[in-house]
């Protein structure tokens, strides 16, 4: 079963919604019992970083999500979801995060003539390594994004895909060990998003079943 984490920050119907089509067994809960013995956590995530962080902590479930990925089970942060498995941003002064992976969050540069921020639409990765998220049918993929901010890992090793955005790589996918994250949203990406998704729940071990929200 995947946990998908409710702290009143995500698009959970979406969400649950790809999750249902490609078959996958979830429930939608904010219960940190049942997130600490899912075999698989998405952590979705819209808005502000501190406000997103205040939320887990209110709700006790910043502790669970570290020891989730201390045990090696799979996550997968979406959009401001993976800003948060990062050390700290500086959005709005600097706020620590979950620190999963060692790095910072910091705003898309503005450039004149550039790329307008917040970057909104569709957009093709710049591939950096290969990840079992990305081994789709789809030969050049497009995802669908919407952020102002982006995160920068203190290891690069860790830079699954980047997007050139006003002079800087901005990191879009990253991986450390069973952690990934994408800045785009997969629930929002049409086929290439719901592929993701089920390889995912494949990783997971959790496909396949009857769907609930908790």
């Amino acid at each position: 079963m995947i946990a998908v984490v409710d702290y009143g920050r995500g698009n959970l119907f979406s969400i649950a919604r790809s999750l249902a089509h490609v078959g996958a067994t979830f429930a939608v809960t904010r219960d940190a019992a049942e997130i600490s013995t899912a075999d698989g956590v998405i952590l979705p995530g819209v808005g502000a970083f501190a406000d997103a962080m205040a939320a887990l902590e209110s709700r006790d479930l910043v502790a669970v999500l570290r020891d989730v990925a201390a045990a090696g089970r799979p996550m997968l942060g979406i959009c401001l979801g993976m800003q948060l498995f990062f050390s700290r941003s500086q959005e709005f002064g600097e706020t620590r995060g979950l620190d999963i992976i060692a790095g910072e969050v910091r705003k898309l540069p503005l450039k004149n003539g550039g790329m307008r921020v917040p970057n909104v639409g569709w957009r093709k990765l710049d591939k950096v390594r290969p990840d079992p998220l990305l081994e789709i049918l789809e030969r050049d993929p497009m995802f669908y994004f919407v952020h102002s901010f982006v995160a920068f890992p203190d290891d690069g090793g860790g830079i699954v895909a980047s997007l050139p955005i006003n002079g800087v790589d901005a990191t879009v996918m990253v991986r450390r060990g069973p952690v990934a994250g994408c800045q785009f949203h997969p629930e929002k990406s049409g086929l290439a998003g719901l592929q993701l998704l089920a390889r995912f729940a494949a990783m997971s071990g959790a496909q396949s079943g009857a769907t609930r929200a908790a």
